[in-house]
């Protein structure tokens, strides 16, 4: 009986059938990076907002004033009087009765001066100029409220981790269409929800299933991609993460445009239905069905496939290789239970972990010169797109490994030189920074690839979940280490960022090269593959040995 693999390549590797399930996919990548990075907008500052004066709502409403004399008549005494105050979190320690003077409110206090007046802290009665811009000033994220915001981000981060771990297990075992379609759909009532959440507890819960949600997408469509490809064909690993910068650069003009935060929520939240459309046109991942004892059902799709390429399959491809191997419930034991695939399982989830440290502590660094938040976003994204090129144009004529390990390396060496130079060339800095941030870029686009390659099919989108888990853990980790480590000394992270990019060079090119070798389908596949390239190793230094002797 013929392999999958040689069923495939008869029925087209990269044919029409899977460059229009390829390009479906791909919208998911624009979806799940406008979730990721949408922080950045649901949360922005709120230009102007002050703490009202118990009573002045009513006293405003009486004497007709608008906002802006309310703003003259409450917080431009208090500055004046007390210039250590911006009436942002504090308010002076009065109430305001209908006793109170339309023209001059403080005349009541006699000769007091706002100046002398007592001050109290600000808790839930502020005033903003633009009250529903962002979920700072629809929740009141200010003052003593503020780290809410960052921890709206951690628990995102949150939902992506365990998204991973429950989604990906489930992708395994039911089947990945069904998943990636469960998960659209839960992405998008979720994000419905949090557009509308009454209060921050609300918006907190369903952000979190949203991320549950949106991490099942990402990883879901990116494995089905892979797995509908030939051995030579699956450089569209990196294309779709184009689509990832793509969202990115499409994120700050939606934004732009919207100009409240529910409404971008929902801009970023409904496409996701769309994709409930794909239960018609993108099938069940063929090589899974194999490893479930269903091949009847893979043949059949791999003769959908040949006929929408415009090929026939052999009248002998009748049945399929199917696993011998026993079917059961994908664990973490099975990803350390074997020496090569322990050894992979470690050294990809350090490079998981590095990569997204790495990654967000740079671009919290960076910090793109100008004041346009919309502007500098935009550029901050297309920095990584000649990531993607680099990749495409390198992994297909000398493999994943030397990539992988010199993008780490470059990044490591940048973070070093930007930590040591001087502050009054800025411009060298932040060129030096960008280039560890390019770098680091690279790694982690490879990362997905080479994770995706290296497990077998019955552990393919549990293994891939459950390493890139690490990449949410360093996420979460990053602001904290990032401000913690600066307040010590301002360079102190790059040198820490540095190191872990240094030693993960060094790691991965103890990985086996996977350019242009069949997925693997069981784990006896993976540990033939890598003992392999372990005595390919031993010979080559053995060859080198002898000729110069």
């Amino acid at each position: 009986m013929p392999t999958f693999d040689e069923v495939l390549k008869e029925a087209g590797e990269f044919g029409r059938f899977q460059k229009r399930v390829f390009f479906l996919l791909c919208q998911t990548g624009i979806t799940f990076s406008s979730l990721f990075a949408s922080v950045v907008f649901l949360g922005q500052a709120p230009d102007d907002y002050w703490c009202r004066i118990p009573g002045a709502a009513e006293l405003s409403k009486r004497c007709g004033w608008t906002l802006e004399e309310e703003q003259n008549f409450t917080v431009l005494p208090l500055r004046l009087g007390n210039g250590s105050s911006s009436g942002e979190c504090e308010r002076l320690d009065v109430v305001w009765d209908t006793s109170i003077s339309c023209t001059s409110p403080f005349s009541h206090y006699g000769n007091r001066s706002a100046g002398n007046l007592p001050l109290a802290t600000c808790h839930d009665n502020w005033v903003y100029k633009q009250p529903h811009s962002s979920i700072v000033s629809e929740y009141n994220l200010v003052c003593g409220s503020a780290w809410m915001l960052d921890l709206s981000q951690a628990i995102l981060n949150l939902g992506f981790l365990v998204g991973a771990f429950t989604l990906g297990y489930a992708a395994d075992r039911y089947g990945r269409i069904l998943i990636y379609l469960l998960s659209c759909l839960g992405v998008g009532i979720c994000g419905i929800i949090v557009a509308f959440a009454p209060n921050f507890t609300v918006f907190l819960i369903f952000r979190f299933l949203q991320g549950v949600f949106g991490k099942g997408t990402w990883m879901t469509c990116y494995v089905i991609v892979t797995e509908i490809v030939g051995s030579d064909q699956r450089f569209v690993g990196i294309v779709i993460q184009i689509f990832f910068t793509l969202g990115i650069l499409i994120l700050p003009g939606i934004a732009y445009l919207v100009p409240t935060w529910q409404g971008i929520q929902l801009a970023i939240s409904l496409p996701n239905f769309l994709f409930l459309l794909y239960y018609w046109v993108v099938p069940e991942s063929p090589r899974w069905l194999l490893t479930r004892k269903k091949g009847e059902k893979a043949l059949k799709i791999m003769h959908n496939i040949a006929k929408h390429n415009g090929k026939y399959l052999s009248p002998h491809y009748s049945e399929i290789t199917v696993s011998n191997e026993e079917i059961s419930n994908p664990s973490f034991l099975d990803l350390v239970r074997t020496p090569w695939m322990r050894r992979n399982t470690l050294i990809l989830m350090y490079a998981w972990f590095t990569s997204a440290l790495i990654y967000q502590g740079l671009v919290m660094r960076l910090g793109i010169v100008g004041g346009n938040l919309y502007l500098d976003f935009f550029i901050s994204g297309a920095v990584e797109l000649p990531a993607a090129l680099l990749i495409l144009v390198t992994i297909d004529r000398i493999g994943r490994r030397l990539p992988f390990g010199i993008s780490n390396i470059v990044a490591a060496i940048a973070c070093l030189i930007t930590a040591f130079l001087p502050e009054d060339i800025s411009w060298l800095k932040t060129t030096v920074a960008t280039l560890g941030r390019l770098s680091i870029t690279v790694a982690f686009e490879i990362v997905y690839l080479v994770n995706t390659e290296l497990y077998p099919t019955t552990l393919r989108n549990f293994g891939v979940s459950l390493c890139s888990s690490l990449c949410d853990l360093g996420g979460i980790i990053a602001p904290f280490l990032l401000f913690r480590l600066a307040a010590i000394w301002l360079e102190l992270p790059l040198i820490i960022f540095s190191i872990l990019a240094a030693v993960c060079g060094v790691l991965v090119l103890l990985l086996p090269e996977t350019k242009g070798i069949s997925l693997p389908e069981t784990v006896e596949d993976v540990e033939h593959l890598s003992s392999h390239f372990g005595k390919c190793v031993k010979k080559r230094k053995h060859r080198e040995t002898n000729s110069y002797i």
